[in-house]
């Protein structure tokens, strides 16, 4: 029996929209969790991210161990506390960081030996460390196994090994994390671009046993189609009764995509990086606000929008903050593409109730591709 209850209220083909009910609140699916790495959500405060309709985000276990420490984080209360956040917290294994960001980092059976970004200062990560800081120092709702990522592409070989040693860890953080009734642990399928693989990882880790499952090695290099060829068996292969999570995706495009082949939960950094750099994600596609066409363009970002940065402000008000470098644009443009990425996912929630799906996702894309 899972931790949290996952009910699917509707389907429409492959995609489903439900509730993963946490302690902390309920979670609509299919959702889209802001990446709040270091413990915020970069130019926001927790009330702007829940205001854009956010039930859950996530944080990083990489950054939030090097600084301020998980024991810092766990002295002052946890991450929740810290951070002023009541609803759930998700956190990945900080495996990613450490193969993408240390500045040494070696794999082997029993851990993931790495150094510091910021300090180079020496560092060991197994699974079962890696639980410790995710659900007793963090305290986090939703805690991820640590696995091995491989970018692609990839030989299938490489992608086998790094995924039968993900499953060995799997098995290991389950052992750690042992039974709890507050916290759930999810899985990560992995196996690269190889449908073999990536079955044998999913009877691997549904033999273990978690809560939920996560599609990890994606995003990582194969491009939008090599993606969606993935996504075209890997839901399946888990199992229908837990959330299935895609990690780090994605653009809209991807994400609808993916939620018309049964994928639940998605987190990606690109809302808010997109706003730092000066693009807006609407429902016409992306602008870029850099751009001199809106110089004097009054109309705000989205008229139909609740949210205050995407109705209130003129194109051409955030196109001057951006173009002054001031630190307001990037609040403004972070703000919008963070309720932007919500209403979409809303939008797909209604959309899958009313088995409308497939009209949906074809103006959706015809939409975005006029840009």
């Amino acid at each position: 029996m899972a931790a949290f209850p996952f009910t699917i209220a509707a389907t429409d083909g492959k995609a489903r929209t439900g509730v993963l009910a946490t302690p902390r609140g309920d979670i609509r699916t299919p959702a889209f969790m802001p990446v709040g790495t270091a413990g915020t959500v970069k130019a926001l405060t927790v009330e702007q991210v829940a205001q854009t309709g956010a039930d859950i985000l996530l944080g990083n276990t990489y950054h939030l161990m090097l600084r301020p420490t998980a024991e810092r984080v766990a002295r002052l209360g946890g991450l929740h506390r810290f951070m002023r956040w009541e609803k759930p917290i998700l956190t990945d294994s900080g495996g990613f960081q450490v193969m993408s960001l240390s500045k040494i980092s070696k794999v082997t059976e029993e851990a993931v030996t790495f150094q510091s970004h910021i300090d180079g200062s020496k560092h060991v990560l197994t699974p079962e460390r890696s639980i410790e800081i995710q659900a007793d120092l963090l305290g986090s709702d939703i805690v991820m196994q640590l696995d091995e990522l491989v970018a692609l592409p990839a030989t299938d070989e490489r992608a086998a090994d790094a995924m039968r040693r993900s499953a060995r860890w799997g098995e290991r953080s389950k052992a750690a994390f042992g039974a709890r009734e507050t916290q759930a642990l999810f899985g990560i399928q992995q196996g690269g671009m190889s449908e073999a693989l990536r079955r044998e990882s999913a009877e691997r880790l549904t033999e273990t046993g978690f809560d939920g499952y996560a599609i990890g090695g994606l995003a990582v290099g194969e491009g939008h189609a090599g993606m969606v060829e993935v996504l075209d068996y890997a839901p399946g292969m888990l199992p229908v009764d837990r959330p299935r999570y895609l990690m780090g995706v994605g653009k809209p495009i991807d994400i609808v995509e993916a939620v018309a082949r049964g994928v639940d939960m998605f987190d990606c950094v690109l809302p808010t990086r997109s706003g730092r750099h000066g693009q807006a994600w609407t429902w016409e596609g992306s602008i870029n606000l850099k751009n001199a066409r809106f110089t004097d363009d009054e109309a705000p970002l989205d008229p139909t929008s609740a949210c205050s940065a995407s109705r209130d402000y003129s194109k051409a008000y955030v196109h001057h903050l951006v173009k002054s470098e001031e630190i307001l644009g990037q609040v403004l443009l972070s703000w919008h593409n963070l309720a932007f990425f919500q209403q979409l996912m809303a939008a797909l929630r209604a959309a899958i109730a009313d088995g409308r799906l497939e009209a949906f996702r074809r103006d959706f894309a015809d939409r975005q591709a006029k840009r």
